[in-house]
């Protein structure tokens, strides 16, 4: 299995030090962010390259252009500029996240937003990592409406899903398309007393025995139907960022994906 970190499992810790903690655990492919931690707001693209090389690491993608299919005010020319963020640094994509406030977004306005974007990634050579939210205030909960959107927009060649296995679960699917898959979000919940339709993202956890999200049964259902792209850990958590021995729980968290598949 190709496993992978994003940052945000590790917000404290400089570029560096985040893209040390991957090569530590086998790694050699990484997530940033523009959030949490900002690093497009706080570091030039020319050093998140040359930390890169140096550490051996390849950007999977920069997390995220919000809200996508929202294509209005700025939000065109922030795009458009993380999108020249994301080409200097050698990102080879963009995490893409649907307007999550309640607030529903019309099919037209979807696909609307996918073809706006499209000449901006194709010109930069980068995939558009189309990642619905499964939270019930999302405007984008399946992955199925984004592939009807993907395709009415014309942009098959250029957008690919991301299966967020928390997202998954909160949504309630059932289908995989891991031809049309880019990238793997895995994380878990341990919570007993939280209810699906109240997790959040601070529940979201290192995938261990006690999780709730089946991530193992994901894992093994969309890799059995021919994914083989990479599986990123995404814990939001505070209490799995603030470990001290991150690294050996990140480990033993592997070796419990493994073991059970």
């Amino acid at each position: 299995m190709r496993f992978a970190l994003n940052h945000i499992a590790a917000p404290d810790r400089s570029l560096d030090a985040f893209f040390a903690l991957a090569r530590e655990l086998g790694m050699t492919e990484v997530e940033i962010r523009n959030d949490t931690p900002d690093m497009v707001g706080s570091v030039p693209a020319s050093a998140v390259r040359l930390a890169a090389d140096k550490a051996g690491v390849t950007i999977l993608s920069i997390n995220a252009v919000y809200p996508f299919n929202v294509w209005s005010g700025d939000l065109p020319k922030k795009a458009e500029l993380l999108a020249d963020y994301a080409s200097e640094c050698g990102a080879k994509g963009l995490v893409m996240c649907p307007l999550n406030d309640g607030r529903e977004v019309s099919d037209d306005d979807l696909v609307a937003a996918l073809a706006a974007m499209l000449p901006i990634l194709q010109m930069r050579g980068i995939t558009g990592l189309v990642e619905p939210l499964g939270f019930p205030i999302s405007s984008l909960r399946t992955k199925r409406k984004a592939l009807n959107a993907i395709a009415r927009a014309g942009g098959q060649e250029t957008y690919k899903l991301v299966h967020d296995t928390f997202h998954h679960h909160l949504a309630g699917e059932t289908e995989f398309f891991p031809a049309e898959t880019g990238l793997v979000h895995i994380s878990g919940v341990s919570d007993p007393f939280v209810g699906v339709a109240d997790m959040l993202d601070p529940h979201r956890v290192l995938v261990d025995a006690d999780d709730r999200l089946k991530n193992v049964e994901q894992i093994r259902a969309i890799r059995a139907a021919g994914y083989t792209g990479p599986f990123s850990f995404e814990p939001f958590a505070a209490e799995v960022q603030g470990l001290a021995d991150l690294e050996v729980a990140l480990r033993q968290s592997i070796e419990h994906i493994k073991a059970q598949l």
